[in-house]
């Protein structure tokens, strides 16, 4: 059998130490998986993009593009969707989330981060006009909420409500102790950096580096596999 072809899509960031995160979970597939070519692809801000590595992957080759997104929304619909529809033998594998082991990762930075009993979360997800994409977060913060005590409320950055200030100030007015974010990114970027700035008491790291994230995305690249 031709050996299949694994493509990791994440959204692309200027930040350095995004961009490592990134390429630290596609050396963990390939090391994981030295049957599988690995390859990284972006839908946003910086290559190779996603329709140019489609359009170059070999014609006889299975491939999958995996998202390296947490959610449902415009990149997984749209643009993951236009790019495994030009290809043969080529399909699309579900987002990373939801997923309990994201919302185990997501309480150990909290935990990192000194969250105490008496604190409140804002759950910051980047956000998406796609409604599929809140239910997505929605479900995370569930299962966040059976890990933490912690009264817990999801916000987003851009394009759905709550905005993250709005949760904080939310949150303020309940008069609850001190309020952290528990940032539902996978890496530092620009959403991250946002974090600072919705006037909460501590900003929670992202999800990478976490070991999960290359186990989940192995999960669901053979279960799109087994659909091809």
């Amino acid at each position: 059998m031709t050996q299949p072809i694994l493509v990791a899509c994440a959204h692309g960031t200027s930040n350095p130490d995004g961009k490592a995160a990134i390429l630290r979970v596609v050396d963990e597939l390939r090391a994981a998986r030295p049957d599988v070519t690995v390859l990284d692809a972006y839908v946003d801000v910086h290559g190779p993009e996603l329709p140019d590595v489609v359009a170059g992957l070999p014609a006889e080759a299975p491939a999958v593009v995996v998202p390296l997104l947490l959610s449902v929304g415009y990149h997984v619909k749209v643009d993951i969707g236009r790019a495994v529809k030009s290809r043969e033998r080529t399909t699309a594998a579900a987002p990373l989330g939801p997923d309990p082991r994201l919302a185990r990762v997501l309480a150990e930075r909290l935990g990192e981060a000194g969250l105490t009993a008496e604190d409140a979360v804002v759950l910051a997800a980047a956000g998406s006009s796609n409604p599929a994409a809140a239910d997505d977060v929605e479900r995370l913060a569930d299962m966040l909420r059976h890990l933490v005590p912690n009264r817990v409320l999801a916000a987003y950055g851009a394009s759905a409500e709550p905005s993250v200030p709005d949760a904080v100030g939310e949150l303020r007015a309940e008069e609850v102790g001190r309020i952290v974010v528990a940032s539902y990114l996978l890496a530092p970027g620009y959403f991250h950096d946002q974090l600072a700035k919705a006037g909460a008491d501590v900003v929670a790291a992202p999800l990478l580096p976490a070991p999960e994230v290359a186990e989940i995305a192995l999960e669901r690249f053979d279960e799109a596999l087994a659909r091809l």
